[in-house]
């Protein structure tokens, strides 16, 4: 993983208290949703306003990329990563 997809997945980890993850385990493929780190869509949106404050970029709900966006850890950090570099 890199630099940037291990910081993400340590915040998403830490500002979602998710415990039982392993963290080890964690790689770009990882999913978000279901198997991985198991989240639901109540968590994508929490996601969405830390990144929205950490970052400075909004994800908004109307993407209609968010399936992909959100499919795993290493699209959510291309992303987030394209976004801040505009």
């Amino acid at each position: 993983m890199t630099e940037f997809e291990t910081e993400l997945a340590n915040l998403i980890a830490d500002e979602l208290n998710l415990q039982d993850l392993d963290r080890s385990a964690i790689t770009a493929e990882t999913p978000l949703y279901g198997d991985g780190f198991g989240l639901d869509s109540i968590d994508i949106l929490e996601i969405s306003l830390i990144i929205s404050k950490k970052y400075g970029l909004e994800l908004r709900s109307d993407n209609p990329d968010n399936k992909i966006i959100f499919a795993s850890l290493g699209n959510l950090a291309a992303y987030v990563l394209l976004q801040r570099s505009k």
